[in-house]
């Protein structure tokens, strides 16, 4: 069911599915993601006994434009909607930037959260640089040092700037593809220009959870496409490493995309991982 909710005074695209143990998605990308993705993949376990939960955060997709778009806002928005809900304690499942939102919102509201699933994220900005340079190595047209510094800045100048500069990288983004499907992709994004700057300019530079993944409790999934150029292994290896009841998967064949790369086999690992949280709840 597709609903637009009151959460904070911002009215947020809301897409409900199933019912059962609750599943909260954040999807990635702040400024050209949205509820799509996330609603689509994840839905498989609507049928399945869950309810599965993902909406457009602030200034994404077809919600509101609102500012402040800060990590605490985007976690205040995520608790204000499981309690409206009325969900009880949920998995969140957090992709790419979503991931960051899932590992604050975990350490914000330990007492909420069942599991985690992370998918191809990172717990800090350290990794930013690695992409620079596999960015630049590609050898892809338009992708220079001055437009990496811009994207990775936040200095969109305006939307048409965003989508140019986010079309020379999205042939990163997967391993195998078509001019369609990165045609498709394109068309399908509504950029939102202030919310990429103030997500990259504000909030990224000072992301750093490292020295607190130890705490967190909650039994973590973490999955990564052994080539994702933009969040890499390494970045999920130490999150595998520091948070002490985790699991890493890798996907062979993928890249910063497992969840529609290799589908059948990220549905598998999820569907085992969150039977086993609800078997123990």
């Amino acid at each position: 069911m597709l609903k637009q909710l009151n959460i904070n005074g911002v009215r947020l695209q809301v897409e409900d599915q199933g019912d059962g143990p609750a599943i909260i998605t954040l999807h990635g990308g702040p400024g050209l993601g949205s509820r799509h993705d996330d609603a689509n993949v994840f839905g498989a376990f609507a049928s399945e006994g869950y309810r599965v939960v993902s909406y457009d955060q602030r200034g994404n997709g077809e919600s509101d434009n609102a500012e402040p778009y800060s990590h605490e806002q985007f976690n205040a928005d995520t608790e204000a909607l499981r309690e409206q809900l009325g969900l009880g304690k949920i998995i969140i499942a957090g992709g790419s930037y979503g991931g960051y939102l899932a590992l604050e919102y975990a350490l914000r509201y330990p007492q909420n959260v069942a599991g985690i699933v992370l998918r191809d994220t990172a717990p800090s900005n350290a990794y930013r640089y690695t992409a620079h340079e596999r960015a630049l190595k590609s050898g892809l047209p338009g992708v220079t040092q001055e437009m990496l510094d811009r994207i990775f800045n936040g200095e969109a100048r305006d939307n048409e700037d965003f989508r140019a500069m986010y079309a020379a990288i999205l042939p990163l983004y997967w391993v195998s593809f078509t001019q369609k499907d990165l045609d498709d992709h394109l068309n399908s994004i509504a950029f939102r220009y202030e919310t990429h700057n103030w997500a990259f300019s504000r909030n990224q530079p000072h992301f750093n959870l490292v020295d607190r993944l130890r705490t967190i409790e909650a039994p973590t999934l973490i999955l990564c496409g052994r080539h994702d150029w933009i969040t890499p292994l390494e970045a999920s290896e130490e999150m595998a490493r520091e948070i002490p009841n985790s699991r890493l998967v890798v996907f062979e064949h993928s890249g910063h995309s497992p969840q529609n790369e290799e589908r059948e086999k990220f549905l598998s690992e999820v569907r085992q991982f969150i039977g086993e949280i609800v078997s123990n709840h």
